[in-house]
């Protein structure tokens, strides 16, 4: 018969944070214990940005999952939602695009090679400079990325159905003004 001795501790002891009881989550959790464990800095931060960055991850694997329902991957949907978005005759320049989605003009090129090799785009003859090309979605790229934005929406919509129409605007706005002087500045 084998007896478990302890030993008692010396020093301090760590006794766990406590955490606001109803409606907590893992955030709450997170936050209790940096305020059990340093309780010399401010961690109120954490409340909302952890809680962006946490919702951005979900955010991510609800648009995979969207994009893979329909055969796309994240950036194939990227350039093709800023073709839809110009409008009929849903064409952009190679620059516009990179301004839109933010990636460098080799790696457009290498973008625009491999959506027109799936038959998404077309490259067209530039009407107002010979030089240059236009970007334009075909038919198929048209109804692909249209499915797909149905199936993202749908998804978001999922991501957002704890709250209020109003909840849902107030948000927004909130977050509207966080982001506001990034864009001002990008």
């Amino acid at each position: 018969m084998s007896r478990c001795l302890t030993r008692p501790r010396i020093g301090r002891v760590n006794s766990a944070p406590e955490v606001p009881a109803a409606g907590g989550d893992e955030v709450d959790r997170i936050v209790a214990a940096w305020r059990h464990e340093r309780a010399d800095l401010d961690v109120e931060p954490l409340e909302v940005l952890s809680r962006v960055s946490r919702l951005a991850r979900h955010l991510d694997r609800a648009r995979a999952a969207a994009f893979s329902e329909h055969g796309l991957e994240s950036w194939e949907f990227d350039v093709l939602a800023a073709l839809r978005r110009a409008g009929s005759p849903y064409e952009l320049s190679p620059g516009q695009l990179v301004t839109q989605t933010l990636v460098t003009s080799g790696t457009m090129t290498n973008r625009v090679d491999r959506l027109t090799g799936r038959g998404f785009v077309e490259r067209l003859p530039d009407p107002r400079d010979r030089r240059g090309v236009i970007v334009r979605l075909t038919p198929e790229g048209r109804r692909t990325v249209d499915d797909a934005f149905a199936g993202l929406l749908e998804r978001e919509r999922d991501l957002l159905s704890g709250l209020t129409d109003g909840e849902r605007s107030e948000l927004a706005g909130l977050l509207r003004r966080v982001v506001a002087p990034f864009d001002a500045t990008a």
